[in-house]
């Protein structure tokens, strides 16, 4: 097993400061990530639902107040979640095979 690795090893204050700082940083690029795919995604449905809920007869007798509510915000809560978790997945595993910055004895 390798130096750095080893579990008995105690970790410093300033790598988990730094760990904790990574991780506010990652937690925050996925946060501005899902926003920014949520809006999308609230205005790629809206359109469309209340477009048809005002052409087609089916939809205008069908879908009410309520579910064209529950349409949109569907849509814009699974793009946040998804882009957001992808966001958190894809910076740790690029930040996984970077090396260590500090040096070892």
């Amino acid at each position: 097993m390798a130096k750095g690795n080893s579990p008995l090893v105690r970790p410093t204050i300033a790598s988990l400061d730094q760990k904790l700082a990574f991780a506010k940083r990652c937690s925050d690029e996925s946060v501005l990530a899902g926003a920014k795919a949520a809006v999308l995604a609230c205005v790629a449905t809206a359109i469309p639902t209340l477009a048809s809920v005002r052409m087609l007869p089916w939809a205008k007798a069908n879908l009410n107040h309520t579910a064209q509510a529950l349409i949109i915000s569907t849509a814009t809560a699974a793009a946040y979640f998804i882009v957001a978790d992808k966001t958190v997945l894809a910076t740790a595993r690029k930040n996984s095979f970077n090396k260590p910055s500090h040096s070892q004895p």
